[in-house]
Parts: structure tokens; sequence; C-alpha cells
């Protein structure tokens, strides 16, 4: 009984040991995958996607009369100011300290010591901008 298993071990023992060594190959092209992989990457990611983007333009409101004008009298607002900043002279369109309300727009004009103070803030979506001019205007 002894003899089978020593000739088996013999055998075994005689055949050389092959082996492979064990590379790492990463899938995704992000990570220094294969470049092809990317579109089949992409489907698989949208195919599991459970949020659908919406196409439609059902959420755009129509232009109107009044936010027509809204948007026309911000602009000429911005314009005036920015005209002032590059190079326009204040001596023609005076701004006079105050807080207006245009449109959407939240304007407040201060004197101070060293010049003017702009402070314009958008109701709607809440934006924010100061503006310093020294007095050298």
């Amino acid at each position: 009984m002894k003899w089978p298993i020593i000739i088996l071990l013999i055998i075994v023992g005689a055949i050389p040991c092959i082996g492979q060594q064990m590379v790492y190959k990463p899938i995704n092209s992000a990570f220094g995958g294969d470049n092809y992989n990317y579109n089949w990457l992409l489907s698989s990611a949208n195919a599991q996607n459970q949020f659908k983007a919406n196409t439609g333009y059902a959420g755009l409101k129509p232009n109107t009369a009044i936010s027509g004008f809204q948007e026309n009298l911000n602009r000429q607002l911005l314009n005036k100011i920015s005209n002032g900043l590059f190079g326009g002279s204040y001596d023609d369109t005076k701004m006079d300290p105050g807080v207006y309300n245009l449109g959407s727009l939240n304007v407040t004009i201060a004197e101070y010591f060293g010049g003017l103070y702009i402070s314009i803030i958008d109701i709607l979506t809440g934006e924010q901008t100061n503006i310093n001019l020294p007095n050298s205007y």
C-alpha cells in the first residue's frame, strides 16, 4: 500500500512546478485601464442612473413686458456704474446717495471719506456686489 503512494509522490515531484505572476490590470480608464473601456463604462453607468434629466422647456416662463422692462432697467443701472468705473465721468450722470429699488436690484449708494460706496443686491437670487470708488472720480 505504501508503494503506490511513494510512486505517486515521485511522479508528482518530478513534474516541474509552473506558476504565473498575478498582475492587476484596472478596468476603468480613469485609473490607468484600457481607453477602449470608456464607452462600456459610460453606457453601464447611464443604464444604472435612476435620475433622468428634464430636457423639456416646460419650466421656463414666457418673457413678459414687465420682466423685459425689469431686465432692461437692471442692464441700464449696471451700464451706468460700469461706465463710471471704466473711464466715464460721473459729472454728467451724478449718482446721489440713497437706497434705490430698481427691478430686482436693491442699490445702496453712500458717500464716505474715501469716495463712493455702491452696494448692489439682487433680491431674487441673493447675489451681492460691493463697489468702492475712490475720490478721484
